[in-house]
Formats: structure tokens, sequence, C-alpha cells
């Protein structure tokens, strides 16, 4: 069993309640698209790159933690990649950079009272409390729970 199969089953047990299910499975991926719309928006120095380099390989660079944990996952997590990378350049070329941005924190902010109201009604605390890790297996958690649905190993 991989490293991230274990945090996985740790996390599991602290979201337990079909409430706070429910609600991560909202907000952990509006969180995490917030989050790469915000990197999305760092001004890129110099004319070789386009807006959105930096999101880019942040996007890449998580793409291949949640590989090296499990191939599935990794490869799910690519696509999700790709679909909020075409969701921040649609968003960006529609309202603009400072748009995207303001959407960006507004949606984190929305989000994370939805995750702590949901930790609430749960009766435990976020697992990012005692690991900073689980920041990033929230993902592969609403993703593992998608493959469940689909039939699909991770």
């Amino acid at each position: 069993m991989s490293r991230l199969h274990t945090l996985l089953e740790n996390y599991s047990r602290d979201h337990e309640n079909a409430i706070n299910q429910t609600i991560h499975l909202v907000c952990v991926p509006a969180i995490l698209w917030s989050i790469i719309a915000m990197i999305w928006t760092i001004p890129v120095p110099g004319t070789w790159f386009q807006p959105g380099a930096f999101a880019g390989l942040t996007m890449a660079a998580l793409a291949a933690w949640y590989f090296r944990g499990s191939r599935p996952l990794g490869l799910g997590a690519a696509v999700a990649f790709v679909v909020a990378g075409a969701l921040c350049w649609a968003v960006a070329n529609a309202i603009g950079m400072r748009g995207l941005l303001i959407t960006a924190v507004v949606v984190f902010v929305a989000a994370w009272v939805g995750q702590f109201i949901g930790h609430h009604i749960e009766g435990k605390r976020p697992s990012f409390f005692a690991d900073l890790v689980y920041l990033l297996v929230g993902p592969a958690w609403t993703l593992s729970k998608l493959y469940r649905r689909l039939g699909i190993a991770y």
C-alpha cells in the first residue's frame, strides 16, 4: 500500500458524516480551483511564457505527486488540472486577470467556510491540523470517491 493510500484511509476517518462528505465533494474542488486561479494571476516575467505559467508548473508538480502515489489518481488529477486551467483561461479572458483573482478569492473564502461548517457538523477537526500534507490528500480523496462510484480501482 502506498503512502497516499494510507493517507486516504486516515483522511476518510475524519470525514465519515454524509453531510460533511457532500460539503467536501463541493468545496475541495472549489478550493483547489481557486488556488490554481490565484497562482494563474501571478505575472509572468519576460515574453517566453504566457499568463498561467506558474499555475501550469504547480499543476504539473501536483499531478506528479499524485501519480507517484497512484497512477489512476495521478491521471485523474492531470485531467482535472487541464479542466481547471481551461476554466482559469476562460474566466481571465472574460473578465480579466483582476476579475479572475477576485473570483478566486471569493470562491476560496466561501469554500473554506463550507469546509469548517462540515467539520463542525462532523464534530472532528480538519485533517490538516495534524499534518499539512492532508491539504494535498483532500483532492485525491474527492477523486477516489468518484472512482469508487465508477468502479475504477485506484
